[in-house]
C-alpha cells in the first residue's frame, strides 16, 4: 500500500473488508466464489493498487469471473455495490488524493439485475462492520408443498427466486418416437442386404444373420408464449422453465403478443438472466395487447414446416383472452393441430375452481386441443414435464368437457 495511506481503522483494512463482502454478494448471485479466490483477489488489488475505478474493476474480475456467462452478472454487482456512497471513490481519493472522481454513469437494466438485487438485499440493510452470519436456508417439507402450490402472481421476491431454482432442477421425461429410418440392431426384423454385406467381409464361407429396427428419436418441443399484460406475472417464470428444459433437448420458443417473435436463439444462453435480457431486448411488444390468431397465422405459414417434424410436441401458453376473436383463429389452430404430434394448451386461469369457457377465444380454441392444463404453480409445470411424454388424452381431462359445461 503506498505510504500516504492512513492508518486509521477506515484506512486499507476497509478494503480488504469490502472486498469480501463483495464476493459474499457474487456468491449469493451464484457465481462460484471460493474462500482461495478471495484471498487472490485481495493480494491482487495490493499488489495492482487503486489507480482508478476501471483498474480495480479488471483486477478484481481477473480473479473472481472464470466463465464468459458470468460477465454480466458480475458486472451488475460491481456497478451496484461500489457505487454505495460513493465507496470506490472514497478508496480512490484515500490511496491517491489526486485522481479525480469519475462521474457517475446513469443507470440501466443489464443481464443479472434481478439476481443481483436479490443477492445485495441483505447487504443494504446491515453495516460493512457487523459480521455476517451465513446460514443455508434450505426448504422444509411444508414450505416446499406450499411453494409447490402457490400461485406465481402471490408469490414474493424470495419465493419466486426459490420456484426458479425448482424449476432449472426439474427431470425431463425421456420420451421418444419411432421413426421410419432403421438402423443395425441386435434385435429385430432380419436385414438381407447387411446380412450379405457381412458374409463378404468374412469371404462368403459364412453367413451370420443381421438385424434393423426402427430408429427412435426424442421429439422437439415448441412452445408458443403469450406476453401480453393478461400474462405478465407468468411469461417470466414460464420462460425459466423453457429455458432450463432447452439445455437437455431441442426446443423452440416463440413469444407473442401483438406480432411473433423467434426468441429461441436467444434462450440458448446459459445464464438464465442473460437469456431472458435478450428476449426482452428482442421482442417490442411485451405486455400489451393480445392477437391470438394473428399470431398463429404467421407461424403456420412461415415457421410450422421449420420446427414441427420429427413429431413435436406443441405447448400452448396463453390465457386465451383474444382481443378480436373470429373464425380465423378456429382455423388457425386447427391448421397448428394438424401439423404437430401433440398440442398442450397451458391456461393460467386453470387455477380457479369455477372455470368456466365463456370467453370466444377460448371457445375456438378448445376444440383443436389435445390437452388442457393450468400453468400458474410449481405443481402445475411439474403435471406439464409428465404431460410431455403421454399420448393425446392421457391423464389430463378432455378440453371438450369445459365447452359442455359451459
Amino acid at each position: 500500500m503506498p505510504a500516504e495511506a492512513p492508518s486509521t481503522p477506515s484506512g486499507p483494512g476497509r478494503i480488504a473488508d469490502n472486498i469480501v463482502h463483495f464476493a459474499r454478494v457474487l456468491r449469493r448471485a451464484g457465481l462460484p466464489v471460493g474462500p482461495g479466490s478471495v484471498v487472490d483477489a485481495i493480494r491482487a488489488v495490493e499488489v495492482a493498487g487503486i489507480a482508478s475505478r476501471e483498474d480495480f474493476y479488471w483486477t478484481l474480475h481477473s480473479v473472481l469471473v472464470k466463465k464468459r456467462e458470468h460477465r454480466a452478472v458480475f458486472l451488475e454487482a460491481f456497478e451496484i455495490f461500489w457505487r454505495r456512497r460513493g465507496l470506490l471513490e472514497k478508496l480512490i481519493a484515500m490511496m491517491s488524493p489526486a485522481a479525480p472522481p469519475r462521474a457517475a454513469e446513469p443507470e440501466r437494466p443489464r443481464a443479472g439485475s434481478a439476481r443481483v438485487n436479490e443477492a445485495l438485499r441483505p447487504e443494504r440493510t446491515r453495516e460493512i462492520e457487523q459480521p455476517e452470519t451465513e446460514i443455508d436456508a434450505r426448504l422444509t417439507v411444508s414450505d416446499r408443498e406450499v411453494l409447490q402450490r402457490k400461485d406465481f402472481a402471490q408469490m414474493t421476491a424470495g419465493e419466486l427466486a426459490a420456484a426458479k431454482r425448482e424449476i432449472a432442477r426439474l427431470a425431463m421425461p425421456d420420451d421418444r418416437v419411432r421413426t421410419r429410418r432403421l438402423k443395425a440392431a441386435l434385435r429385430g426384423a432380419f436385414d438381407p442386404r447387411l446380412t450379405m454385406r457381412a458374409s463378404l467381409r468374412l469371404g462368403g464361407g459364412m453367413i451370420l444373420p443381421r438385424f434393423r429396427a426402427p430408429t427412435e428419436v426424442q421429439p422437439p418441443l415448441v412452445a408458443l408464449c403469450d406476453i401480453s399484460g393478461s400474462m405478465t406475472d407468468y411469461s417470466r417464470v414460464l420462460l425459466h422453465f423453457l429455458h432450463a428444459i432447452s439445455e437437455r433437448r431441442k426446443v423452440s420458443v416463440f413469444l407473442f403478443g401483438t406480432r411473433l417473435t423467434n426468441v429461441t436463439r436467444q434462450l440458448r444462453m446459459k445464464d438464465p438472466d442473460e437469456a431472458l435480457a435478450g428476449c426482452a431486448d428482442a421482442v417490442a411488444d411485451w405486455s400489451g395487447g393480445t392477437r391470438i390468431a394473428s399470431a398463429l397465422r404467421t407461424f403456420n405459414r412461415d415457421w410450422s414446416r421449420r420446427v414441427l417434424g420429427q413429431g413435436a410436441i406443441v405447448l400452448l401458453i396463453t390465457d386465451g383472452l383474444e382481443r378480436d376473436a373470429d373464425a380465423d383463429l378456429g382455423r388457425e389452430m386447427d391448421r397448428l393441430r394438424r401439423s404437430c404430434r401433440t398440442l398442450i394448451w397451458l391456461n393460467p386461469l386453470l387455477r380457479f375452481s369455477g372455470f368456466e369457457a365463456r370467453a370466444s377465444g377460448i371457445r375456438a380454441m378448445l376444440p383443436h386441443v389435445d390437452q388442457f392444463r393450468p400453468a400458474h404453480s410449481l405443481q402445475a409445470i411439474a403435471d406439464v414435464v409428465d404431460a410431455l411424454s403421454t399420448e393425446p388424452g392421457g391423464a389430463a381431462a378432455d378440453p371438450r368437457s369445459y365447452l359442455k359445461a359451459a
